[in-house]
């Protein structure tokens, strides 16, 4: 008799079917966490069945699952799903494992002791710089970044430090089609000034931030580069205005830059020629 249904070789049978399952199961289960990370108030129940496109019977049903292995908790006044202690484990053994994080640390300590300003570490991702480390100014107004959030790279210190040592080609393909934003009244968001903006960064080594991502913060930034003088991350010093003016600004963006090429030195990599890259 011949059979009706053929099985992959080497596989038992039912088990595409039970394998698709739980990968489906997981992906949508890592999809809820995303949204509770990018949410630090916290969700409901119906927000985060909506955000991911699921019927809210299912979105709880992965809920509890994520609940009973420690990676998001539910406050009880409210109902509203939070991330755990684990999740927050995972991510900080993330952080660990990258030697410039590990690496800058020290460096961001330095840069605060001797600024009396807040020190930041940022990689890119996408379009976007995500601040992984900080270390905080001790006065009472200060700059604060929460860890893990991000901000567009054409309107950040960090992130305009990154995207000015992007090849061309790539930077092209990277912005094409996308918007950007105005965040603020000072915010550099056509193609024009971006481009003399960049050439500019690339020229004196360090990116200025003159309250383009917040008003009354100033910001300079400088890129560690990796063995191929690729930019790894960048490393930044912000405060208000009232205490970094103009002058001042410049004269920390020499510091930021002399201790991004420490990192690099340390790590191995390598500060590239201003000449190399034109805009």
């Amino acid at each position: 008799m011949t059979e009706v249904k053929r099985r992959t070789a080497g596989r038992p049978a039912g088990t595409a079917k039970t394998s698709g399952g739980h990968s489906q199961s997981l992906v949508r289960g890592l999809k809820l966490m995303e949204q509770i990370s990018a949410s630090p108030q916290g969700l409901s129940l119906s927000e985060l069945a909506d955000m991911a496109g699921l019927a809210p019977s299912t979105a709880h049903r992965l809920l509890q699952a994520l609940q009973s292995q420690g990676f998001v908790t539910q406050e009880n006044e409210q109902g509203l799903w939070r991330i755990d202690v684990k999740a927050f484990r995972i991510g900080n053994s993330f952080l660990e494992a990258r030697d410039v994080i590990a690496t800058g640390r020290p460096y961001l300590r330095q840069l605060t002791r001797i600024t009396g300003e807040t020190a930041n570490l940022g990689i890119r991702d996408g379009a976007t710089a995500v601040f992984l480390a900080q270390q905080e100014s001790p006065q009472m107004m200060r700059m604060i970044t929460r860890l893990g959030s991000r901000a567009p790279l054409h309107a950040s210190g960090v992130g305009k430090a990154l995207l000015a040592w992007i090849p061309d080609d790539e930077r092209a393909r990277l912005l094409a089609g996308r918007e950007l934003t105005r965040v603020t009244h000072n915010t550099l968001y056509t193609a024009p000034a971006l481009k003399e903006e960049m050439a500019r960064i690339r020229a004196q080594g360090f990116a200025c931030d003159r309250e383009e991502h917040a008003i009354g913060l100033h910001c300079v930034a400088a890129c560690v580069y990796d063995e191929r003088a690729t930019p790894l991350a960048a490393i930044s010093v912000s405060g208000p205005m009232a205490r970094i003016p103009e002058a001042r600004l410049i004269e920390l963006g020499a510091l930021v830059q002399d201790t991004a090429a420490e990192i690099t030195a340390q790590l191995g990599g390598r500060v590239p020629n201003p000449d190399v890259a034109r805009v």
